[in-house]
């Protein structure tokens, strides 16, 4: 199966962002693919605003994506745009470090005001940068997202619905199973 960078922009630590891409990472394993983790927020933020490519992290955080057959990419929409975090990264990565990948953005924000949010400021991006093929994205609710006290996630049926066709589709994209399997009992 491929393997995956699933990329959270958001800077909160009880991000609903983040929580939601852990969610639909244990998707994709359980249909055979590998899922690296990457939380930009743990990245040094001297390196991220100083634009310091040499970085340590940052040459590490590169070379993760240059290795992955597709990302997932994750961000809560800020004044009808994804997160300057996100921004921070995406400008630290190559030109074309995208190139030849298959892409799956997502956003969470409280309004339907921002739904468009990735198809006109994330899409572009992405595309400038050579990803191979980018999936339709979602937009979730904040509403839609229960967090737990325990770090568990509750998805709004609606919203878990879409969220399973796109992480499927995503997933087809790169060649893997689209349908969960049932344990083995």
């Amino acid at each position: 199966m491929a393997a995956i960078l699933s990329v959270s922009g958001s800077p909160s630590a009880t991000s609903r962002t983040t929580r939601l891409l852990r969610h639909l990472d244990d998707r994709l394993r359980e249909q055979g693919h590998d899922v690296i983790s990457l939380e930009v927020r743990d990245l040094p933020p001297q390196a991220l605003l100083g634009a310091d490519f040499r970085h340590p992290a940052i040459v590490e955080a590169t070379a993760l994506v240059e290795r992955v057959d597709g990302v997932v990419i994750g961000t809560p929409v800020y004044k009808a745009a994804y997160s300057g975090l996100l921004k921070s990264l995406l400008d630290l990565l190559p030109q074309y470090a995208l190139s030849g990948k298959t892409v799956l953005p997502l956003a969470t924000g409280g309004s339907t005001a921002h739904v468009l949010a990735i198809d006109y400021a994330l899409r572009p991006v992405l595309s400038s940068m050579g990803a191979a093929h980018i999936v339709q994205g979602w937009f979730t609710l904040d509403k839609d997202l229960t967090a737990g006290e325990d770090g568990t996630l509750t998805v709004a049926p609606g919203a878990a619905e879409a969220l399973g066709q796109v992480t499927d589709r995503f997933s087809a994209a790169l060649g893997g199973r689209t349908t969960v399997l049932a344990p083995a009992g």
